[in-house]
């Protein structure tokens, strides 16, 4: 089970005529509220045991990119090993907020057409 979230997404979702920059940032919080989603659930599911020694494989900020490659992968290994059916809970959650996603993508895109037409004080008019 691989996805991929890139500009087609956005596309399908009906969000295509977003700005590149906007685009950029929607992709980043689809990821990351779907990586606090499948946490949340994943957690819910754990012994608190289990939940401690997750979180041991963890990064942290002092980590540097290969340490943070190295524990992606041992959490990973983890998830595979002590719950094999994780795959169909991100699978279940990334499905659940594409459909949130897409039935609010008419306001996304009106309110970021708002924030174009109407920049922040301050704010250098992009044209």
């Amino acid at each position: 089970m691989a996805f991929k979230l890139d500009f087609t997404t956005l596309d399908e979702l009906g969000l295509g005529s977003l700005p590149v920059e906007d685009k950029r940032k929607m992709l980043t919080h689809i990821l990351e509220t779907l990586e606090m989603r499948v946490g949340t659930t994943l957690a819910s599911r754990m012994t608190d045991e289990q939940l401690d020694e997750f979180e041991r494989l963890m990064p942290t900020e002092q980590d540097d990119q290969t340490a943070i490659a190295q524990k992606e992968q041992s959490a990973l290994h983890w998830l595979e090993t002590n719950f094999p059916s994780y795959k169909e809970v991100v699978s279940e959650e990334l499905n659940k907020l594409m459909a949130e996603i897409k039935q609010v993508a008419p306001q996304i895109l009106s309110d970021a057409a708002l924030s174009r037409n109407n920049p922040a004080p301050g704010a250098t008019p992009a044209n």
